[in-house]
């Protein structure tokens, strides 16, 4: 039996399934950018929600079918919380976190317990383009 190649394993962990991480830097600080994430930028990276509770355990639902808890929260540098939309028979792992970085501020999406290679492409599009309306909020 000869190895997997490396394509087809990529964003496979031995711990926490299919998995996948985005950056994106802005050129705004990190207090900024948190508080957008957190107020009027939910919508854009996670749905339709008013806001997002802060306290560990607590659960959250969008509009648009999204649910889970958080798992932890450090104002100002990440959330933590399971994703799971309302088409998926399993919840997910979500993490957004916020760092200082040259010029601005680094926005990282790390979500990880994905089900397989197909979902883990699709939520990599998905992230990708999260990021890159984000940045859109803070260029030009």
């Amino acid at each position: 039996m000869s190895e997997p190649r490396i394509a087809e394993t990529t964003g496979l962990t031995k711990d926490a399934g299919w998995e996948l991480g985005v950056r994106k830097t802005v050129p705004a600080p990190v207090p900024v950018v948190w508080a957008f994430l957190m107020g009027e930028g939910l919508q854009v990276w996670l749905g339709d929600v008013d806001a997002l509770p802060t306290e560990k355990g607590a659960a959250y639902e969008t509009r648009d079918g999204v649910r889970g808890t958080i798992r932890s929260f450090t104002e100002g540098y990440r959330v933590r919380l399971s994703w799971q939309p309302l088409d998926w028979p399993h919840d997910t792992t979500l993490q957004v976190t916020v760092k200082e970085a040259a010029g601005g501020t680094t926005i990282g999406f790390h979500h990880d317990r994905l089900a397989d290679r197909d979902e883990r492409k699709m939520m990599l599009g998905y992230w990708k383009s999260v990021a890159t309306a984000i940045a859109g909020r803070f260029e030009g």
